[in-house]
């Protein structure tokens, strides 16, 4: 339960960040007087906030998966497999696909056609790499004897991997439209507000891999143990 309430302050955190960045709690009718200006200059873009909602979902779920990890890991059957090296390579490479849709934003709010299309591109390519990589990771540890049924530990690493890569795949599917739509021409006005929900919700994945690379090495674990120490 304290691992739910830890991530959900931090997602509460940082929506009240984002949202106060967007002017969503200003009351524009006392800056500009007594007369309500028009609802564009006060509210947020309604796919944001959709894109915002979507990916506090998203959190929770994770939240609760990574809350049953711990719970479970505590009866004595739990034998945590080792950690894949190639984990840290696919670690990697979803950074340098954050960084390349982060890029293709900065492009898009300059009018960089261009460089739009390239790192849309880069993006999408090294997404990809980054599921044949977990991929791989999975043979490897069925290879090696650490199949989905041997251990509950086991099935919690391929359920919190196959579950981060079912998001990463139906991210690829809205960024391959917004690549498409860039590839075809279209005028980099029109593109940038495609061009920043993907790259919010890349950003978000990534964030959310990088916790759970964090939980299934086991340092998770031993942080909780030094805070209540601390604590104590």
């Amino acid at each position: 339960m304290s691992v739910i309430l830890v991530f959900l302050l931090v997602i509460a955190g940082v929506s009240f960040w984002w949202l106060s960045q967007q002017r969503l709690m200003s009351k524009p009718w006392l800056e500009h007087g007594d007369v309500l200006p028009e609802l564009e200059t006060t509210g947020i873009p309604t796919a944001k906030l959709g894109m915002v909602v979507l990916l506090a979902v998203i959190g929770c779920l994770f939240a609760l998966f990574s809350s049953a990890f711990f719970m479970r890991m505590a009866v004595s059957d739990w034998q945590a497999p080792p950690l894949p090296r190639i984990l840290w390579l696919n670690s990697l490479i979803l950074v340098l696909s954050s960084v390349a849709l982060q890029g293709a934003v900065s492009a898009v709010r300059k009018g960089d056609a261009g460089t739009t299309r390239l790192a849309l591109a880069t993006g999408g390519l090294t997404a990809l790499a980054f599921l044949a990589g977990q991929l791989v990771a999975w043979r490897e540890l069925a290879a090696d004897g650490y199949p989905l049924t041997a251990n509950p530990a086991n099935s919690f690493f391929y359920l919190l991997t196959g579950m981060h890569g079912l998001h990463i795949v139906a991210g690829l599917v809205g960024l391959s439209a917004t690549t498409a739509r860039a590839w075809q021409g279209e005028r980099p006005e029109s593109l940038k507000s495609a061009v920043e929900l993907c790259a919010m919700y890349w950003h978000f994945l990534l964030l959310v891999w990088l916790g759970l690379f964090v939980l299934i090495a086991g340092w998770a674990a031993s942080f909780i143990d030094i805070c209540r120490q601390l604590l104590s």
